[in-house]
């Protein structure tokens, strides 16, 4: 009965004994790759799971801390957790800074393309091409986008205000200059000047003949 008594309670001992922990440097490297491959923070219970026999998760953390202090990442603990984190001062590097594609309507499709043939060009003039009466916003969101900005006064009484297309318009539709434009035909081909105003309301716009460019272009970007 001693004999067996004996043996049980150096069995654990003997137990242990077969599985000798791994180098702390080679812990730290345990470590290290765990948490690089692991998307959510871990704690040392997890750590240890996943280790030899006989690790210590916890003493490795703290020389993989040292080790990352003043690196582009560091250890950080996060709760009862830990996990690779970018150093708090290099933060602005991650930002993703993504183009928001704004559509336009209609009304704004059709308002830009009046500006672009017909500038400089007054609201007034606008909303006679059109037909109908062009709202605040709709000048307001050309504005902000840097597609139209306001030309000259028209010498007329009141001098309101123009409206010309910028070079960031030109740069947006990869156009050299506004000769480039689509001619009219192309424009109301594509659904773009549907509303036209009735035959003999508004003069209409004259293209430039083939062996002069320049016919009506003078006044295209006048400040």
């Amino acid at each position: 009965m001693t004999e067996d008594t004996d043996v049980q309670e150096t069995a654990p001992d003997i137990e242990e004994s077969l599985f000798e922990a791994p180098p702390m440097g080679e812990q730290e490297r345990m470590v290290e790759a765990i948490l690089f491959a692991t998307s959510d923070p871990m704690t040392v219970a997890q750590l240890n799971a996943r280790m030899p026999h006989g690790s210590d998760a916890a003493e490795a953390l703290g020389h993989v801390a040292k080790r990352y202090e003043g690196r582009g990442v560091q250890l950080s603990k996060i709760g009862d957790a830990w996990a690779f984190r970018t150093a708090p001062d290099l933060g602005f590097l991650m930002q993703n800074e993504q183009v928001e594609t704004r559509k336009l309507s209609r009304a704004a499709i059709e308002t830009l393309a009046i500006i672009a043939y017909h500038q400089p060009v007054t609201r007034a003039e606008i909303e006679e091409i059109r037909g109908v009466s062009v709202s605040r916003g709709t000048v307001d969101q050309l504005l902000e986008m840097e597609w139209i900005r306001f030309g000259r006064r028209k010498m007329t009484p009141g001098r309101p205000v123009t409206f010309v297309v910028t070079p960031t318009f030109l740069d947006h539709f990869a156009l050299e200059s506004a000769r480039d434009l689509p001619g009219l035909k192309e424009l109301r081909a594509a659904g773009l000047l549907d509303n036209r105003p009735p035959p003999g309301t508004v003069p209409s716009p004259v293209e430039p003949e083939d062996d002069d460019p320049d016919v009506n272009q003078s006044e295209m970007f006048e400040e």
